[in-house]
């Protein structure tokens, strides 16, 4: 059986957002909680997911990622040894961008080595945290599957994705 670990971005995902409804739609679904969720440590936020998925079978893990839960999970397989089923990242925000309108460093440089495991990033034209278009270079050096979504915001609740049944055949993809 798959194991999906749910790996949000700042400040976590609320009630109403798709990663919630994954996490809700079985129990092979868990939640990687972070000690702090609005002033994010991007290497303890790696150190969680290393330790969330350590006693699980490598190949039965996926990953799904959302916002800044995406290159943290690029920075973890830059990382890490272990060879994943693979990575859903949903949304990668523009890092440089992103760290410059909230005034924080979080990677020493930019996360853009190959991942050596199966990863598709979906990704929107009006991506409020991607004006860059930066999830086609990001899905490039990952060597991902891209999916363009079209105009879905941030792909979040508050983008209209709550119940994101188009999401879970997306990572029906992966596992």
């Amino acid at each position: 059986m798959t194991n999906y670990f749910i790996v949000p971005g700042l400040g976590g995902s609320g009630p109403d957002h798709w990663q919630t409804y994954f996490e809700q739609s079985g129990t092979n679904f868990h939640r990687i909680i972070q000690q702090n969720w609005d002033e994010p440590d991007i290497n303890e936020w790696v150190k969680t997911i290393d330790n969330a998925i350590s006693t699980y079978d490598p190949q039965t893990v996926v990953l799904v990622g959302h916002s800044l839960g995406c290159p943290t999970i690029a920075q973890w397989a830059s990382h890490s040894h272990k060879k994943i089923k693979g990575a859903l990242l949903v949304a990668p925000p523009d890092i440089e961008d992103f760290q410059e309108k909230l005034h924080i460093g979080l990677f020493p440089s930019l996360p853009t080595d190959k991942i050596e495991f199966p990863t598709i990033v979906v990704a929107s034209t009006n991506d409020h945290w991607d004006k860059n278009q930066k999830a086609a270079f990001y899905a490039t050096h990952w060597g991902s599957k891209l999916l363009t979504v079209g105009d879905a915001g941030h792909i979040n609740d508050l983008s209209g994705y709550g119940n994101w049944e188009e999401g879970l055949e997306i990572l029906r993809l992966l596992g």
